[in-house]
């Protein structure tokens, strides 16, 4: 089975932001999926980067994309370029944190 952006997306929906409580596409912290066969490379950002959890949140992105049927190897880059805004998250969700 062929691994598609949206499966990896998917998957990344189960990582959850632990100060939000909201996963990381719903934040809009996932800036770019690349896959290439069963290769993929995630590109994520985190709401601070001064968060004491950024290693775990991407140790649980890869181990979440990881466990997509097909992938054989993820990578996981954390990026701060450009810098997350409440901007990025759906308008809905914004407005139901008040932000």
């Amino acid at each position: 089975m062929a691994v598609t952006e949206k499966a990896v997306r998917d998957a990344l929906k189960t990582v959850k932001d632990p100060e939000l409580g909201l996963d990381l596409v719903v934040l809009g912290l996932v800036y770019d999926i690349e896959v290439e066969g069963g290769d993929v490379r995630a590109t994520i950002s985190l709401t601070s980067p001064f968060c004491p959890v950024a290693g775990q949140i991407v140790d649980d992105a890869r181990a979440a994309i990881e466990g997509v049927e097909g992938v054989e190897k993820a990578e996981v880059e954390l990026t701060f370029d450009p810098p997350w805004t409440p901007e990025r998250m759906n308008p809905l969700i914004r407005s139901s944190l008040g932000l």
